[in-house]
């Protein structure tokens, strides 16, 4: 119970209404579906006339339980599910996988960084959140554990079996049905983006967060993308500037780097690029 259910009002609590309705007269009217408080009934709640309720639960879930932890800022670690450890990098399915491995160590390393500053801050700046599953995510997580401090992670329900990587702090680790809901989360209290190799998911996340930064529905903050020789490889980013479907000034948006100590420094005396 929170501490706004304490408040003072003449009405009966709605916790209290539903301890009482675990205690319901058994008859045929109290077993109907219409009979059940509207708040405890998941078929009701499923409906599809409630999605935009269930929007604003998911929006207002975590919103709330980072507000209570005085969570202000986050870094945000985006990356591939599928990049291994370097001790398991002869498991990859493939020789880039397994050579991409290197990140997972950088990103556990910025992570340690990271929240070694976040705890000078008691927890309040700088806290690491990642999507919460393998690979990069987990790397991320990891780091954060090992300095001492807390993180988050921001988990989605995929059709195949998954669950949250074991290093997420338990009381930040949460769940997502809306993918849009999930995305507003990561760039909400975003102080900087890393974006380490991945695929679709990665790619979403990054290009998402670069068009609301050039059409300033968000504020300019330090993007780094770990790896230039994959990004280059598979983005032909001055063809686009070159092709006139963005801007040559676009590319000062994102900032290349190679290593944790890197990236810490550019966010250390980062400035937002001037728009020519």
């Amino acid at each position: 119970m929170s501490k706004d259910d304490d408040r003072a009002h003449p009405f009966r609590a709605s916790h209290q209404d539903a301890a009482a309705a675990q205690h319901t007269p058994d008859t045929p009217q109290t077993r109907a579906p219409a009979y059940r408080l509207a708040f405890m009934d998941p078929d009701f709640l499923l409906r599809e006339e409630l999605r935009p309720v269930r929007f604003q639960l998911e929006l207002l879930k975590p919103q709330m339980i980072m507000d209570e932890r005085g969570i202000e800022t986050t870094v945000v670690m985006f990356g591939g599910a599928r990049i291994p450890a370097p001790a398991d990098a002869d498991k990859a399915r493939t020789k880039t996988l397994a050579e991409l491995s290197k990140y997972y160590d950088e990103a556990r390393r910025f992570a340690y960084l990271m929240t070694e500053r976040s705890m000078k801050t008691y927890g309040r700046e700088y806290v690491i959140c990642t999507g919460g599953g393998p690979g990069v995510m987990e790397a991320g997580n990891l780091g954060a554990q090992e300095a001492g401090g807390q993180s988050i992670g921001l988990n989605i329900v995929l059709p195949h079996e998954q669950a949250p990587n074991p290093y997420v702090t338990p009381d930040l680790s949460f769940n997502f049905h809306y993918f849009a809901i999930r995305k507003m989360h990561f760039l909400m209290r975003a102080a900087a983006i890393t974006v380490f190799p991945g695929g679709f998911g990665t790619m979403d996340e990054l290009f998402e967060t670069l068009t609301l930064i050039q059409t300033g529905r968000m504020t300019p903050i330090p993007v780094l993308l770990f790896g230039r020789e994959f990004w280059d490889k598979v983005i032909d980013w001055q063809a686009l500037a070159e092709a006139g479907t963005i801007s040559q000034s676009d590319l000062d948006l994102f900032h290349f780097v190679e290593t944790a100590d890197q990236a810490v420094e550019i966010i250390d005396n980062w400035k937002p690029a001037e728009r020519r």
